[in-house]
């Protein structure tokens, strides 16, 4: 793999010949086409990419939440790269034959600010969870308008529902509304907090497992 300079005609992506233009980390490379392999994957390759593809799968209707509150915009790893890295190696049990999440250590965002205080979930009437809060604003750099945010994951159907708006820090309690088809199911609830202008964000608190009405 090799890096170049923009010529008159820019950089490219895509196959031409026998090479690939892509970007990497910021970068423009070329790449040879991979020759076709004949080798048979081992076992602990098919695990690990088992693993890759579950974590995958769940990150991805999460993506405008992780990619946005997950870590450090450090320049070469993206905020889903972060994530996947973490979840990849704290957040999933292989329970042959699948990797189940352990639910208490997802994190859909992960920042410096300060928590909701003692966040409760419950279910509510007609397919919606209640929650509450104690409204901590003014302590350290929280303030009153903080957003709350919220994800709820439905493991059967794989179903995952959000809001990047619940309402604000100083409301200390708001109603989630889900999809009727969820009536009766048991879902997993994440609650996180971030600042009005997205600068600051809390690590994300898990809520446990809700059955809903």
């Amino acid at each position: 793999m090799g890096t170049y300079n923009k010529g008159i005609l820019g950089a490219f992506s895509g196959k031409v010949g026998p090479v690939v233009g892509a970007s990497w980390r910021g970068k423009d490379v070329l790449r040879s086409l991979p020759r076709k392999g004949t080798r048979v994957a081992t076992e602990t390759q098919i695990i690990q990419r088992l693993k890759f593809s579950t974590v995958t799968a769940f990150l991805t209707p999460l993506k405008p939440i992780v990619s946005k509150y997950y870590g450090s915009d450090s320049g070469e790893i993206t905020r889903r790269n972060q994530a996947m890295s973490y979840h990849m190696k704290e957040a999933v049990n292989f329970v042959d034959p699948n990797f189940v999440f352990v639910y208490n250590k997802v994190q859909i965002s992960k920042g410096d600010l300060l928590q909701l205080q003692t966040p409760n979930a419950v279910a509510g009437a007609a397919t919606s969870i209640d929650f509450t809060w104690v409204n901590n604003a003014g302590q350290g750099q929280t303030l009153a308008t903080d957003r709350v945010v919220i994800a709820v994951y439905e493991p059967t159907s794989k179903t995952t529902v959000y809001t990047i708006n619940a309402g604000e820090r100083s409301d200390g309690l708001c109603n989630f509304i889900l999809p009727a088809y969820l009536t009766g199911t048991s879902v997993e609830v994440w609650i996180t907090v971030v600042a009005s202008d997205d600068k600051l964000y809390a690590t994300s608190q898990y809520l446990g497992t809700i059955v809903l009405t």
